[in-house]
């Protein structure tokens, strides 16, 4: 979500805090009763706000206002609830998580029977983010307070119960690392919030009594876009009803977004995006190398297990030489057959325009190993996936990849579903960040695997209105506006590119995001 829209002046929140403390402390020696999962820890409202005086506070500042344009008058008062429990780690290890319920009410519209909303977030590599500290008491969580007032702003102040999980290995919780993009321990930590956020709904000794209306939506961006269509799988596996579900930005075709990058398709942040997820199916597979240095070049591998996340800022990190800026491989191609990949002079799935950026992924103070993507390369040539043009597989990923990076990346690829309740995807065409081949790609699988059209959408925020009848037309006017305005005052502050760099920065947070929001909350409320 867009730091410009999501700072609205949360210095004005402190006023409105209430915290009173009411946890509860697991002992050591856990049995089963007590390791169950979904079992509340305790929880803490951290804010009750009413619906005007949140509409005061948004119109206080400039980044407010946008916020409230874009969400709308809030509708409903909102309490706020931290609440902490049990969960599984990426290993299936027993485990702890925390969460942040927001709880709508006030007028006669809002204290009735209310829809629930489960939210998935992004990356983020602060240890302690946490989307229920809107009040900013932890003065290093500005991008959790500011997600964290844009959901409720969003969502929670028009009307849903929102339950949005912090995930394991975030604030709160007691695993050492965060299971980054592990399909089977995201869902199941996101539903564990639910049922933990159902008792906190009950609470008789908080006088609090909060009734749902039987519809369950869940909605996330970027890396909560493939927490969120996981949870939808787990769900409906399960054989809970999903009225419907709107994923935004994410990587659901994992296996061919991983052959991509190995493609020399270098996007922004790769290097922390690779730390998290070898960190994550390490510990979850224990094989994805033998040693740190298997995979990472001598100069980062040490203490690399534990960089992330990390409560130091990763600029600051980067500045330590802890992790390069963008650097992911070597400019020294890993075998002659392969040296038009390094980097690539015409990439398959991307937009052209994109070409330029993946430079910037190869250089001297590389973070992977020659030998380890060489390896991997030699490893999709054998085994392409399904969604590259030389491929004959209907949009499948590879059948029998031998590498243990692509058989993880496999096992966390979504294209192995059909969902039964509709579904709206969206992104933008020239994402940098999450390639939106990931949104074609998902949507095509299911079109061959027979999903009736009617319960797929997508929608590309970049692309131009399509006529009279276009229902996204407001959303795709408003994002075409955001970019022009972004890049145009770039370039009011001397940049020399028409504003095109500062478009790529923000493209995936902070101009695609918002539009995401808007769309799933207009989706949803046809349910």
């Amino acid at each position: 979500m867009s730091k410009t829209i999501r700072n609205t002046g949360l210095a004005l929140l402190t006023s409105f805090m209430l915290g009173t403390s009411v946890y509860v402390q697991a002992s050591p020696e856990c049995d089963g009763a007590c390791n169950a999962r979904g079992r509340i820890l305790g929880q803490q409202t951290t804010l009750r706000l009413g619906a005007s005086t949140l509409s005061t506070l948004l119109a206080s500042s400039a980044s407010g206002r946008q916020l409230l344009q874009i969400a709308g008058t809030p509708a409903c008062d909102i309490e706020i609830v931290y609440f902490r429990y049990r969960t599984i780690g990426g290993a299936g290890e027993h485990t702890t998580s925390s969460a942040a319920l927001m709880i709508p009410g006030g007028s006669r519209a809002c204290s009735g029977p209310r829809p629930t909303l489960m939210y998935a977030h992004g990356t983020t590599t602060y240890r302690n983010y946490n989307i229920a500290d809107v009040t900013q008491a932890d003065p290093a969580n500005g991008d959790g307070a500011s997600e964290g007032i844009s959901i409720a702003a969003m969502y929670a102040a028009q009307g849903y119960i929102v339950v949005a999980s912090n995930y394991a290995g975030y604030a709160g919780s007691d695993l050492s690392y965060h299971p980054y993009l592990n399909a089977d321990q995201q869902s199941a930590d996101m539903i564990d919030s639910l049922r933990a956020a159902r008792a906190v709904m009950d609470d008789r000794r908080s006088g609090r009594r909060t009734r749902e209306n039987g519809k369950l939506f869940i909605t996330g961006y970027s890396q909560g876009g493939h927490v969120a269509m996981a949870t939808h799988r787990a769900l409906q596996a399960a054989g809970v009803t999903v009225t419907a579900a709107a994923p935004g930005s994410g990587p659901y075709a994992l296996a061919a977004m991983g052959d991509a990058l190995l493609a020399g398709e270098v996007d922004l942040g790769s290097t922390v995006f690779t730390v998290l997820v070898a960190t994550s199916y390490q510990h979850a597979y224990h094989n994805i190398y033998g040693t740190p240095f298997d995979l990472y070049e001598a100069a980062y591998a040490p203490g690399i297990e534990t960089l992330l996340p990390n409560v130091t800022p990763i600029g600051t990190l980067i500045a330590q030489g802890k992790l390069p800026a963008t650097q992911l491989f070597s400019n020294i191609p890993p075998a002659p057959q392969f040296a038009s990949l390094t980097p690539p002079k015409s990439p398959p799935l991307v937009p052209p325009g994109l070409t330029p950026l993946f430079a910037t992924g190869f250089g001297s103070a590389n973070l992977v190993r020659n030998a380890y993507r060489l390896s991997l390369l030699e490893d999709a040539a054998r085994y392409p996936d399904g969604a590259f043009p030389s491929s004959t597989a209907a949009m499948a990923p590879a059948a029998n990849p031998t590498a243990p990076l692509r058989q993880a990346f496999k096992r966390n690829d979504l294209r192995n579903w059909m969902p039964r309740a509709p579904v709206q995807l969206c992104g933008g065409q020239s994402d940098p960040t999450v390639f939106f081949f990931n949104t074609l790609i998902e949507q095509a699988y299911w079109q061959n695997a027979g999903v009736p059209a009617r319960l797929t959408t997508v929608l590309d925020v970049d692309s131009p209105v399509s006529g009279p009848n276009d229902i996204y037309a407001g959303i795709k006017q408003g994002f075409a506006l955001a970019k022009a305005t972004l890049a145009a005052q770039a370039v009011a502050a001397g940049a020399k590119d028409g504003g095109a760099s500062a478009v790529l920065q923000a493209y995936h947070g902070e101009l695609v995001a918002p539009f995401c929001m808007v769309a799933a909350r207009a989706f949803f409320s046809a349910f």
